[in-house]
């Protein structure tokens, strides 16, 4: 329990496997935070209302509560829709789905969506937009920078005067969770892979090389049977290729990144390859820690939609 008030806001970030909430003062600052694997896809709607008890028991006296992700998705409680980008703080904020979670009275934030220009294609977001909200209150990003937020799902984002413009979504981390649990390659694979030699080697090969993914792929099991790859460095060769690829297709429909300094919203381990991936091509990064941004989002989001319109 945490002594609160009502000038004080929850946000949750409620994914599919879990939830994260924190209890965000006036000056936007983590009073006091909460996590659980109670993420929508392991949950029924009594399931979801006794989550969202659990919280408003724990911060009885906070004020407003917001939650982005898959919540509100079609499998979450209530689909909160997309916004249509380009788009920024206020269109999310005057876009909010108002709802009732068990005792919890709440703002569900809406996804985004945009047509990417390069190839007429569409993508969807939701919950990584109140992280990049987060990021540009943070002011120490330029308005019309390239973002990345690495994951299971990669988001690369084309920011322009502090909206989104457009933006790609990678599984790279969900094809490397995949081939490592099953078929030809997780015979080979050891370790969780990190940054060092064989890693830069798949980045280079999978970004400058001629041939496709599904080619470099069956690659990694021959260059171990062929001697040309040590078995514990199998996955950081691997996880390189995933990178590599991933990094340039980015640069297909983002030319600029080649002499952006990007900003890596994420956890740790992750935003740590992608950095040292980046580094291989020459390309500047730095990282941000994912709760940091999305706490600043939802005290961006909260100011907007409560102030005098």
């Amino acid at each position: 329990m945490h002594q609160q008030d009502t000038d004080s806001i929850i946000g949750i970030n409620w994914g599919s496997s879990n939830l994260r909430a924190y209890l965000i003062g006036a000056d936007g600052q983590i009073l006091d935070a909460y996590e659980a694997p109670a993420g929508v896809a392991t949950l029924d709607r009594d399931g979801m209302a006794a989550a969202a008890d659990a919280i408003r028991a724990r911060w009885p006296n906070a004020g407003h509560a917001y939650a982005a992700g898959m919540i509100g998705s079609n499998v979450g409680w209530v689909d909160a829709g997309y916004v249509e980008c380009p788009a920024g703080a206020a269109t999310v904020a005057q876009s909010l789905v108002r709802t009732q979670i068990g005792g919890l009275s709440l703002s569900i934030v809406p996804g985004m969506a945009c047509v990417r220009p390069i190839d007429g294609a569409p993508d969807v977001m939701r919950g990584e937009e109140t992280e990049l909200l987060g990021l540009l209150r943070g002011g120490n990003v330029d308005p019309d920078a390239i973002v990345a937020l690495p994951g299971t799902h990669t988001k690369w984002i084309q920011l322009s005067d502090g909206r989104v413009e457009s933006f790609m979504t990678s599984m790279s981390g969900e094809l490397f969770d995949r081939l490592a649990s099953g078929g030809l390659l997780a015979s080979v694979l050891e370790g969780p892979g990190e940054p060092g030699p064989a890693f830069a080697e798949g980045v280079r090969a999978a970004a400058n090389g001629t041939l496709g993914l599904g080619a470099l792929l069956f690659g990694v099991r021959a260059r171990m049977i062929r001697g040309a790859l040590p078995r514990d460095q199998t996955s950081s060769y691997l996880r390189g290729l995933l990178a590599g690829a991933e990094i340039a297709d980015a640069l297909a429909l983002f030319p600029a990144l080649r002499s952006a300094s990007v900003p890596l919203v994420g956890s740790g381990p992750v935003t740590r390859l992608y950095k040292a991936a980046l580094k291989e091509l020459g390309i500047a990064a730095h990282t941000v820690a994912s709760a940091e941004a999305v706490v600043r989002g939802f005290s961006a989001i909260h100011a907007i939609a409560n102030s005098p319109r």
